[in-house]
């Protein structure tokens, strides 16, 4: 019964999360958006103190369940075992720990979180390697499904279902994405959760609390036959059935090992007064296991506050040349990031800011000191004043939540004219687009050549803009637009 509970409320949350990356729409996040707010990493940016403290009194009483249930990665992993398992039952065995390995990537993990080094972190973070796994790959093929039944939907008539753009926002971060899914999907495949007890810093890092917790799966001796059934059984490689001993470090609580027990000789239960404690793997070095706890549990606290401190323009039947990407000085980050500096030391690049986005305008990073980390660019559209989905969904505090009121008034950045690159300037024909365009009455049409009936070209009021990008998206000009916007180190209020 207890394994039935944990794999249907696992998938409730695999499903949820997914849908969080997958539904264009914005309507999931309403329901579910806190999903994401709760994955570790995030919460520790965020410096979400009651879910770290809600995560931690978790594990302590029921040991790691949030691998088992609530990280997307984790959930992966066991679904790929699974269908492996189809091929072959009972293939696992218990194996040592690789410490080195695990000690080594957390100490890692840490330094590059301390540090605001994004990229170790976000290679490593499973909530985000998900998170890209997801609006990578799984994104286009069900946004393919619902462009398929929008085709249908409109010979019948009906709205239920539009048409939206399938596109690859980023060919490096497509590239990453394909390669975290092979390396998860041939360890899960082979050894089960190898990456997520050899590799994962956050698996480390609850492994260490995990030791402590209350209800563990634990041997009852009088019953137990030595069939080895429950070590055979285990993807965590964690249990040792020839000495009874379980590495409490790995255990993910999947109660795998309960299920296949014939004897009932292996219980989920908090240890008895009157019983004999069993010596385990881990209570070898106890003593030690406390110390590095305390360690561990230091070096998060002073991680916690270290980080506290296109809908084309068309022209009839005429070919459009598509429009490039201007050479920014200063990259844009999305209004509620309060600039630069803030926005890298909590982006994770989990990518939902991205997959969220209705106007396409948000899309993965190459440069590598942000690899992977969402910008703004506007060749498919521009951030409208009264969109405030980025901020809403972001987990880490990396985007700060705002409304439209505050959004109307942020500047993340300025309008640039560029004369030669001007319809005006260069075809010596009318135009206006950006001034009829521009939300917040920033750019006036004056004369060419001062003469009152001569062409207008136009002139922009740095007080006034706020970097939306509504000028550079309608620029008729091409390759570059005549108007493109330069980012804000930080952001103004206007």
């Amino acid at each position: 019964m207890l394994r039935k509970i944990r794999i249907i409320t696992a998938l409730v949350c695999f499903v949820s999360i997914t849908l969080l990356f997958l539904d264009f729409t914005g309507a999931w996040h309403a329901w579910f958006g806190w999903l994401a707010k709760i994955q570790f990493v995030p919460a520790i940016l965020a410096i979400n103190v009651a879910a770290i403290i809600g995560l931690v009194v978790l594990t302590l009483v029921f040991g790691r369940i949030y691998c088992s249930i609530i990280c997307p990665l984790g959930v992966l992993q066991d679904m790929i075992s699974w269908v492996a398992g189809k091929r072959k039952k009972y293939r696992f065995r218990f194996s040592p720990a690789i410490k080195w390995l695990r000690y080594g990537v957390l100490a890692i993990f840490c330094i590059a979180l301390i540090g605001c080094v994004s990229f170790m972190v976000s290679l490593f973070e499973p909530y985000s390697m998900y998170g890209r796994i997801a609006s990578n790959l799984f994104a286009p093929i069900y946004q393919g499904i619902n462009n398929i039944l929008a085709y249908f939907a409109e010979r019948a008539n009906s709205y239920a279902f539009y048409s939206v753009t399938i596109w690859i926002k980023s060919v490096s971060a497509f590239i990453v994405a394909i390669a975290s899914l092979t390396t998860v999907f041939i360890l899960a495949w082979r050894s089960g959760r190898t990456y997520c007890n050899t590799i994962c810093p956050v698996g480390t890092v609850l492994g260490f609390v995990s030791r402590f917790s209350i209800f563990k799966p634990r041997f009852d001796s009088s019953n137990c036959n030595n069939c080895g059934l429950c070590e055979h059984s285990c993807k965590s490689s964690c249990i040792n059935s020839k000495e009874q001993k379980i590495d409490y470090s790995r255990c993910v609580s999947c109660m795998d090992c309960i299920g296949v027990c014939r004897k009932d000789a292996m219980k989920y239960r908090p240890q008895l007064k009157d019983e004999k404690v069993v010596k385990t793997v881990e209570n070898e070095n106890l003593d030690s296991s406390r110390r590095n706890f305390l360690t561990l549990s230091a070096a998060l606290a002073a991680t916690s506050v270290l980080k506290a401190q296109q809908v084309q323009v068309d022209g009839g039947l005429a070919f459009i040349e598509e429009k490039k990407i201007p050479n920014r000085t200063t990259h844009i980050t999305p209004p509620g990031s309060v600039g630069i500096r803030n926005f890298g030391k909590h982006c994770t690049a989990c990518q939902l800011c991205v997959s969220v986005c209705p106007n396409q305008i948000l899309r993965p990073a190459n440069d590598i000191e942000r690899f992977m980390q969402p910008e703004m660019s506007y060749e498919r559209g521009y951030c409208r004043p009264e969109c405030t989905k980025c901020s809403e969904v972001c987990p880490t505090s990396a985007i700060k939540r705002i409304d439209v009121a505050e959004k109307s008034s942020i500047q993340i950045g300025q309008a640039l004219f560029i004369k030669e690159n001007c319809v005006v300037h260069r075809d010596e024909v009318n135009c206006g687009n950006c001034a009829r365009h521009c939300p917040t009455g920033a750019i006036h049409m004056i004369p060419k050549d001062g003469t009152p009936d001569a062409l207008t070209i136009p002139v922009i009021d740095t007080e006034r803009c706020i970097g939306c990008g509504a000028c550079e998206y309608l620029c008729p000009a091409r390759p570059f637009s005549a108007i493109y916007v330069e980012g804000n180190e930080r952001h103004h209020v206007v």
